[in-house]
């Protein structure tokens, strides 16, 4: 009995061997070192085989398979998450945008790591402020991200620092060179979110995620300034249907004097428009403005076979040569705060010193476990009050969004 119970439990485990091996190529389960797989979005995907390959030559036991997810960033973590929710071990190393780090801890989809194994006192410090949750370190900053006013030099003397001067430019810019004035994302996904989070200056949840902070008043002056504009008609209608690409494309065509959007959009608006543009800091009420923070965070999959190499993994992502080729060959904003300040970097991305001051004076998007139904309701909230033909706002518009907010967290 004892011997065939003990055959029954090697064909088992020989099995359960067989299963895990076959997803990473055959090579032989070793206590947490072995080969991983790291999902990541498309537009992330690009510049990473040649990373992925200096690993795997000096790593033959340990080799990291690309899995490509697809570009929308909705559609990236509906697929982590059905995955995770099946504890499946596909994934070993998560490539997670900053806002997912809260819902994907509380779930216990991803792992704690060590603060003191990574350079983090390195890195750009509201950065390392994504990666945190409830007092842990739950992944390592990998990205960063704030969006910019991207402007036609050629049009206009000096920036916009505030909304009135914002206004007062795109107005002029339109009335004398027949060209849209300024243009954001607008339609009703992430990107409303993102843009009425800058405008009220990120206050929008309490610190530890379980009050509605959003101040009455700010988020007033938010939707109206956004209704004026379209009403003006200095913000043109169409930028009703606009996310980054829309954006980005209407700038570098010549449609738009002034574009919200992340640094990704500099090198195709370069090629197109030469030194006809610049970028500042996103214009305030009285002054520059707040960006919301952006960027990726890597994170170790509590399914994952093995948790060691995908850490020893995300070190050497995260390592200064490494970063520092994420920008150069990738064109991501890195997070270790020194490269901002390279002078051959900066000859080949001149805008990585008005990004760095963008990242310093960033605000995180709600920092929640919920965080994908409070982004729909503030998305559904705002795209209701830009609507024709664009009336200045009411106090119950806020009031609404403020209750639907505290719903949301309640049912958390």
């Amino acid at each position: 009995m004892r011997r065939s119970i003990a055959a029954l439990l090697a064909v088992l485990v020989a099995a359960g061997c067989a299963t895990s091996n076959d997803e990473r190529g055959g090579e032989p389960e070793t206590g947490g070192i072995g080969p991983i797989t790291i999902a990541v979005g498309r537009e992330g995907a690009a510049y990473l085989p040649p990373l992925l390959d200096r690993w795997n030559q000096t790593h033959p036991a340990e080799k990291v398979t690309l899995i490509e997810l697809p570009e929308a960033a909705d559609e990236q973590r509906a697929q982590m998450v059905s995955n995770l929710q099946a504890r499946s071990g596909r994934y070993d190393v998560l490539v997670l945008d900053v806002v997912w780090t809260a819902e994907f801890a509380d779930n216990g989809w991803i792992i704690p790591l060590e603060r003191g194994a990574f350079p983090l006192d390195k890195f750009l410090p509201p950065v390392v402020g994504t990666a945190v949750y409830n007092g842990k370190l739950w992944a390592v900053p990998y990205t960063s991200n704030a969006g910019l006013l991207f402007y036609r030099s050629d049009l206009v003397k000096k920036p916009p620092k505030t909304w009135a001067e914002l206004r007062r430019q795109a107005m002029e810019t339109k009335g004398k060179h027949q060209i849209g004035g300024y243009g954001g994302q607008f339609l009703a996904y992430e990107g409303l979110t993102v843009n009425f989070s800058e405008a009220v200056g990120g206050q929008i949840l309490s610190t530890d995620g379980q009050e509605v902070t959003l101040d009455h008043a700010k988020a007033k002056a938010a939707l109206a300034f956004f209704a004026q504009g379209l009403r003006e008609e200095w913000i043109p209608a169409e930028a009703l249907s606009y996310k980054e690409e829309e954006t980005r494309l209407a700038f570098q065509e010549g449609r738009l004097a002034f574009a919200r959007n992340w640094p990704h959009a500099y090198g195709s608006a370069k090629a197109k428009l030469g030194d006809r543009f610049s970028v500042t800091r996103l214009p305030g009420p009285d002054g520059p403005g707040i960006s919301a923070l952006g960027g990726q965070n890597l994170a170790v999959s509590a399914f994952s076979s093995h948790p060691k190499t995908a850490r020893d993994f995300i070190h050497y992502l995260t390592s200064q040569e490494t970063q520092r080729r994420v920008l150069s060959e990738g064109s991501f904003p890195p997070v270790w705060t020194e490269l901002y300040d390279d002078p051959g970097l900066i000859k080949q991305f001149p805008y990585l010193p008005v990004l760095k001051e963008s990242i310093l004076a960033a605000k995180p998007r709600p920092v929640s476990a919920n965080y994908n139904q409070l982004s729909l309701v503030i998305a559904s909230a705002v795209a209701k009050a830009l609507t024709p033909p664009f009336p200045e706002p009411d106090d119950s518009v806020v009031d609404s969004l403020k209750a639907d907010l505290t719903e949301s967290l309640s049912t958390q």
